[in-house]
């Protein structure tokens, strides 16, 4: 039969060509990311900028209520003394007994805060986008929770309060982090409660685990833990304020639950193909 003589498609219309099913992950048409998929990173680095900036001008408002802090400080030094929590001395006393002890923990406490969060959420982005939305979630609450209380309780550090026989480690032997609070433009040292320190360190690792294969994910505890020395033997915080914010983020951590596995692979396991495969690392 030549071509001629094929019949033509009912009402002389052209046939139009078949669609292919989008794969999961890929964009629409607009640009839109798909459920699990990526969002859009200028969307995101706007987001995480205005963010910051809400939190940092939030921090500022506590600002000079310096009487308050002093008082809500021993509150919560005589506090820890009735629960028995062992004092911060003597995590301090242990970094001075070696000079690259006590500058590692000043290093640490400066150049790993902001930096750690910069790169797990860029890593994560980037690795493990079905993922990213839940963790941008849990460190928002936990930030806008502890901005609330850094409004409502302006606290102390235990560097600023002579009963606690700390000293301002970074002060004395460097590198410093802040200057002298009554001119201090930048940052409210009177926000030691809850610790983001350690709220942050404790959501890297978090995220870490829960995104990671591999067996050794567990080590990720490490960072929270280090931290949780760092800022204890500094005198920037009680343990208190790790105390407090790992109850927060508890809390979040249960409300916010992670992403389940993608349909297309729970489906494609449950017909026989097999088990999805692993993420790498």
């Amino acid at each position: 039969m030549s071509l001629l003589d094929r019949p033509s498609q009912a009402g002389g219309a052209p046939a139009r060509p078949r669609r292919l099913p989008r794969r999961p992950g890929r964009r629409d048409a607009d640009g839109a990311g798909r459920p699990g998929g990526r969002p859009r990173a200028v969307r995101e680095l706007l987001l995480i900028i205005a963010l910051f900036t809400v939190y940092k001008l939030g921090r500022l408002l506590a600002s000079g209520r310096v009487a308050e802090a002093f008082d809500n400080a021993h509150r919560v030094w005589r506090l820890e003394r009735l629960l028995d929590l062992p004092a911060e001395t003597g995590v301090q006393q242990g970094l001075m007994h070696s000079q690259f002890l006590v500058s590692a923990a000043n290093c640490y406490y400066a150049y790993v805060h902001f930096p750690a969060a910069i790169l797990f959420l860029l890593w994560i982005y980037l690795r493990r986008p079905v993922h990213y939305r839940w963790v941008r979630r849990v460190m928002v609450a936990l930030t806008a929770v502890a901005l609330v209380l850094h409004l409502l309780v302006p606290l102390a550090p235990p560097r600023m309060l002579p009963a606690t026989g700390l000293i301002d480690t970074a002060a004395r032997f460097g590198p410093a982090v802040y200057g002298p609070p009554q001119t201090d433009t930048v940052a409210n040292q009177y926000a030691a409660m809850p610790s983001l320190h350690i709220g942050w360190a404790a959501v890297i690792a978090l995220g870490l685990i829960v995104t990671a294969r591999t067996r050794w994910r567990w080590l990720w505890l490490l960072h929270p833990a280090v931290t949780i020395a760092v800022v204890v033997g500094t005198a920037n915080h009680y343990w208190l304020d790790g105390i407090v914010v790992l109850a927060m983020l508890a809390v979040s951590a249960l409300l916010l639950r992670p992403p389940a596995a993608p349909a297309a692979s729970v489906t494609a396991a449950a017909s026989g193909g097999g088990a999805p495969p692993a993420a790498p690392g």
